[in-house]
Formats: structure tokens, C-alpha cells, sequence
């Protein structure tokens, strides 16, 4: 909740149904360093409080009436649409993301809150005929799910809003209590969500929203009181925390380096259209940017002609100008690194067809052609507004070459031949397949994850809910 004492904005920190004050610091916008709010910080302290108060409250939560579970989501949906324009401009000034992308984001969590009351009131029972083996005559059964206990949610700075909604939403359609922790980058939007969430009617103490220190966020990962940790982040910080998880269930959802591969018999301009799009908006900075794209050679010169030209076009300024495309990544270090990508690739005999420079915070959208697939811009997840372009001769080479990587999100495929759709679907090794276009295409309600270095488990509202839920058994002799 924010404090109103000075010209940038205070925000208390929310635990358990309560609005508590810890040690400050300041938030300000990647773009151009200017404050955005001063956000109080959870201590260790703080972090077993919520921890107690979200396993009392769990007590509550699982057996909440499912219609109450779905009122309190609806009632948030509502808050989010109230609170439209706001929340986007939040979003922009926190995680530097363009303001018409930032809008976006808010348009889709109102669908995500939405859809998690509708699947909060869907039966989830089934019914076993048990007489189907010898036996089972004179007996019935019902198969439940039940909800896993607390939930641990840990978000990144990317989606400040979908992201933790995608967590919080299932948690409480599914009956769960949660202790979140938001991006130290970008934890504003989250708390007021927090707000929204205080106001729907659900129960209070079921919430925590802790900015939290990495040093202090320990027992998010290893206390066996929770019974689900689920985290988006990169791969090294996913994977440790899942070796140290213990015997809780654990989601993952990682990232990837997503390949596009566009056939010969593919709407080349709306396929350049959607390849930009993909793999440039919000600078990049998304799990599921186009990173890699590999065109049929036959079609390569048309599809290049193109696809620069709209790349050159795009417009990189502060996040509030309605005309920006994309704006800076989300720190300097980010862009140094991103730096030294580029220099090795350079360095490598790579060609660089737009971009290449990193100024201030900002890489400038970067096209490089025929880079070795074991440089860095083409085997690790680059995450900035750089994507790698190969042309290909068969469409078994362009899904070996998709196959060749650590990682297995989603890819693209642009084709009109059935028989190549069907056989990309059971070739690549991704959790999605996008036909027609790009990897980074994402309806909220669908399933979501990847393979690989990529994650473990599923989000999309039914499929998380069933992360959050685990089955029970009952049998009846009649």
C-alpha cells in the first residue's frame, strides 16, 4: 500500500493481510534511472511469519467453498480492469517495457484471473466403474483433487503482472495459500496487486507478497512446510533450487533460445511481419523471444528483404512513449553481457545485417546472419533484442538444427504442408509447436513449459491448477 509522505511513491510490503514497513529502497526505471518507488523489504524475520500464516491459512483455503474461490478471482479481474491504464504505466516505468506492450500484459492477466474462476467452478471428479476388473463388483469410486498445501512462488521481472497472476490465480482456484516473492527489479506491480487481492473478499492471511533479498529467500525453496514451489527464472537459479526443494513439488519454467523455421511454402510477409514482433518486442526479454530463425535457401533473399527493413524501422525510447517499440534491458550488466555476445560473434566472422551497438543500457535490434551455432548469440539464451538467421536446404535439416540446443520451450513453424506440420510436431523437442507462426505466441489458458533445459511442469490455468492439486481415491462398497 503506498505511503504518500514524499513525491515518490512509498509501498509497505504485504504479509498475512497486513501492510508492514522494513528497510527501503528505491525502485527507478531501467530506461533512464529515475525513481519509481520506494519499496520496503521482507526480512528472514518477515518470511516466517507469512510461512506460519500461509499454513494456517491453508487450513482455511482448502476447504473454501468453490464458488467464494471464484467470486474473489472475478472481483480481481475486475480491480485489474478498473485499474487498467495505471497498472500499464506501472509496468512501463518499473520494467522498462513499452507502454502499449505494458498494456498488453494488463489486458492479458484480467483473461488470466478470469479464466482461473472459471476453472475454479469446473468439476475436476471422476468417476471409475470398478466392476471393469474382477473383482470390483458392488464397489464405486471417485478419484478428487485436492490441493497441495502452500504454495512458494518466485517471479521474474519480465511479466510483472501475468507472470505472478499465473502463480497466485491457479493457487487460489485450486485452494491454496501463497507466499510470493516478485523481482527486486519490479515489485511495485506486484503489490498492487496485493492491493486488488486484499479487496476481493479472499482470505487474507492467504497472501503474503514479500520483496525479499535472494540471501534471505532460502526457505522459499528448501521449508517443507509448502507443498508446491513454483519459479520462472533462468535455468542455473531453476535447476539449484529444484536440487534443494526436498520432497515439495516443484514447476519450473526456465527460458530457451526458440527456434522459427519457415518453409518455402510459407507466407513470407506475414511471417517477417510476426518474426519481428517475436523476436524485438520488449527488447527481446521474454522466455519464448524468437531467437533463431532458419529459412528455407531457396526463399532466404525475399524473406530478408523483408524482414530488415522492418527491423531498421523500429523505434527504441523511453517506455512511456507511445511510439516506442522497445526500450532498454532491464539493467547494465544485462547489456554488457549481451556486449560480449555480440564481440564474440563478430569476432567469429558473423555478419551484421542491422544493429550490433550497445549504448547506455540499450541494445540496438540486432540481426546476425550465418552465426556458428556454437556462439554464444545462437546456443545460450540471449534475452535482448538479437536474433541469428540461417538459411536451410531440407525441412529435416531446419528441425535438426531447431533440435540442436540445450533448450525446448516452443517453436515456430511457418508451412502450409500437413504432412511437414505433423512431422514437426513429433520431431522437435519443445513443450509447443506454433504453426503459422511465431514461438512466442502464448494464449494465457493453454498449456505452457518446456522440456530440456527449459523447465518442469506446466502453467495455463487448468494445467497449473493441477500442478497445485495432487489426487485422492475414494472407494465405496455399496
Amino acid at each position: 500500500m503506498p505511503m504518500t509522505h514524499s513525491d515518490t511513491p512509498e509501498y509497505r510490503f504485504y504479509l498475512a493481510g497486513e501492510w508492514r514497513t522494513g528497510a527501503p529502497y528505491t525502485v527507478a526505471c531501467p530506461y533512464d534511472g529515475a525513481p519509481v518507488a520506494v519499496v520496503h523489504r521482507a526480512t528472514l524475520d518477515d518470511l516466517e511469519q507469512a510461512i506460519q500464516a500461509a499454513v494456517a491459512a491453508f487450513r482455511t483455503t482448502r476447504s473454501t467453498p468453490l464458488h467464494r474461490r471464484a467470486a474473489a478471482l472475478r472481483a480481481i479481474a475486475a480491480s485489474i480492469e478498473t485499474r487498467a491504464e495505471e497498472l500499464a504505466r506501472t509496468i512501463a516505468l518499473e520494467a522498462g517495457k513499452p507502454i502499449k506492450q505494458a498494456r498488453i500484459e494488463v489486458a492479458r492477466s484480467i483473461v488470466t484471473f478470469s479464466t482461473a474462476a472459471d476453472e475454479a467452478t469446473r468439476s475436476n471428479d471422476e468417476a471409475l466403474r470398478l466392476d471393469a476388473a474382477p473383482g470390483g463388483e458392488g464397489r464405486h469410486a471417485i478419484v478428487r483433487r485436492f490441493p497441495v498445501g502452500p504454495v512458494a512462488a518466485i517471479t521474474p521481472f519480465n511479466f510483472p503482472l501475468n507472470l505472478v497472476a499465473h502463480k497466485v490465480a491457479p493457487a487460489i482456484a485450486a485452494g491454496c495459500s501463497v507466499v510470493l516473492k516478485p523481482a527486486s527489479q519490479t515489485p511495485v506491480t506486484a503489490l498492487k496487486l496485493a492491493e486488488m487481492i486484499a479487496s476481493s473478499g479472499w482470505i487474507p492471511e492467504a497472501l503474503s507478497v514479500l520483496p525479499l533479498a535472494s540471501r534471505d529467500a532460502a526457505p522459499l525453496i528448501e521449508d517443507e512446510r509448502f507443498g508446491l514451489l513454483t519459479f520462472t527464472g533462468s535455468p542455473a537459479v531453476g535447476w539449484e533450487m529444484k536440487r534443494r526443494a526436498g520432497r515439495k513439488r516443484v514447476t519450473l519454467e526456465l527460458g530457451g533460445n526458440a527456434g522459427v523455421i519457415i518453409h518455402s511454402d510459407a507466407d513470407l510477409a506475414f511471417a517477417a511481419e510476426r518474426c519481428v514482433v517475436g523476436g524485438f518486442s520488449y527488447a527481446g526479454q521474454s522466455c519464448i523471444s524468437v531467437q533463431r530463425i532458419f529459412v528455407h535457401a531457396p526463399v532466404y533473399d525475399a524473406f530478408m528483404n523483408l524482414f530488415v527493413p522492418q527491423v531498421r524501422a523500429l523505434k527504441v525510447g523511453h517506455p512511456l512513449d507511445e511510439t516506442s517499440d522497445l526500450s532498454s534491458l532491464i539493467n547494465p550488466a544485462e547489456a554488457e553481457r549481451v556486449a560480449a555476445w555480440l564481440d564474440e560473434a563478430r569476432g567469429a566472422g558473423a555478419e551484421f545485417l542491422t544493429g550490433g551497438v550497445v549504448q547506455s543500457g540499450v541494445v540496438a535490434p540486432t540481426i546476425v546472419a550465418r552465426a556458428a551455432p556454437e556462439l554464444r548469440v545462437n546456443c545460450q539464451e540471449i534475452f535482448a533484442p538479437v536474433v541469428t538467421v540461417q538459411p536451410y536446404e531440407t525441412f529435416e535439416a531446419a528441425l535438426e538444427a531447431v533440435n540442436n540446443s540445450d533448450f525446448g520451450l516452443q517453436a515456430g513453424v511457418f508451412t502450409r504442408d500437413v504432412g511437414r506440420i505433423f512431422q514437426a510436431f513429433d520431431t522437435l523437442e519443445v513443450g509447443g509447436v506454433i504453426i503459422n507462426d511465431v514461438p512466442t505466441w502464448r494464449l494465457d489458458p493453454m498449456p505452457y513449459g518446456g522440456v530440456k533445459q527449459s523447465g518442469f511442469g506446466r502453467e495455463g490455468l487448468r494445467y497449473a491448477i493441477e500442478e497445485m492439486t495432487e489426487r485422492k481415491l475414494l472407494v465405496m462398497r455399496g
